[in-house]
């Protein structure tokens, strides 16, 4: 693996930390006690950061979205780590009856409720729902929909890689909110199958983890969803002309659950 592939991450990191770091020392100047809420810092950093970069990101996959999102998602949609609910943009309203948008985040729900607004989801039309618990936590989803009502779409774009117990979570979720005969749709990146590769993702990891909110770069996802069982079909691909090499090795899926 060329050395500049090794640490080609450090240039995302780098913008990170300028566009982020201050505002993200201000919150901390303001309210000191931040300092012993990690996670808090963590997610504030991590607002800004998507402020200045998740509409350039979601544009980069306009076409993937379009082809796996617009043209499978039906029912009650659940996107798991909404961010700024750029997933609702893509939801055809004739097809999709509501967009629950799960993010633990508070500081990207104001973006959630704009972007889902012009995608013609709102609250008081009940046709959005903003949740604020973790993908883990399967009995609030539930019931929050009304008294455990399981969904027909599970959508989960570049989240996967920072939910806690990440086997555990995806197991239940598949198994539990999601109904028989309802589908996964996910874009995530993933762990390279490449053994020198996923070293350097792996060696990354904690780093790229502290700055961005606990996501990994060196997880299975696709494979522990696999490893779930009980799919009546399973459709996995990569994306178009992405270097074997990348250290954001990305698997695209569309899973349907049997009934």
């Amino acid at each position: 693996m060329p050395i500049l592939k090794r640490f080609s991450l450090l240039s995302d990191l780098y913008s990170a930390l300028q566009l982020a770091l201050r505002p993200t020392l201000r919150h901390i100047w303001a309210t000191p006690s931040l300092i012993f809420h990690p996670t808090a810092i963590s997610r504030i950093f991590m607002s800004y950061v998507w402020t200045a970069f998740g509409a350039g990101i979601d544009e980069n996959n306009v076409q993937l979205k379009t082809s796996l999102i617009t043209k499978n998602a039906y029912g009650v949609v659940l996107d798991i780590g909404a961010g700024h609910g750029h997933t609702a943009k893509y939801l055809d309203t004739t097809r999709v009856t509501k967009y629950v948008a799960l993010e633990p985040n508070i500081l990207m729900h104001d973006a959630i409720r704009r972007t889902a607004d012009a995608a013609g989801f709102s609250e008081p039309s009940g046709t959005l729902l903003i949740l604020t618990c973790g993908a883990e936590d399967t009995t609030t989803i539930l019931t929050s929909l009304g008294g455990y009502q399981p969904v027909d779409t599970l959508v989960s774009v570049l989240t996967l890689c920072s939910v806690p117990e990440p086997q555990e979570t995806i197991k239940s979720l598949t198994t539990e909110v999601l109904k028989p005969g309802g589908q996964l749709l996910f874009i995530e990146h993933v762990r390279n199958p490449l053994p020198n590769v996923a070293w350097w993702q792996t060696f990354w990891s904690p780093l790229w983890g502290l700055a961005f909110d606990g996501c990994r770069l060196d997880r299975p996802s696709h494979a522990w969803i696999q490893q779930v069982g009980g799919w009546a079909s399973e459709e996995l691909t990569g994306t178009d002309s992405e270097d074997e090499e990348h250290l954001f090795w990305h698997r695209v899926g569309k899973f349907v659950k049997a009934t």
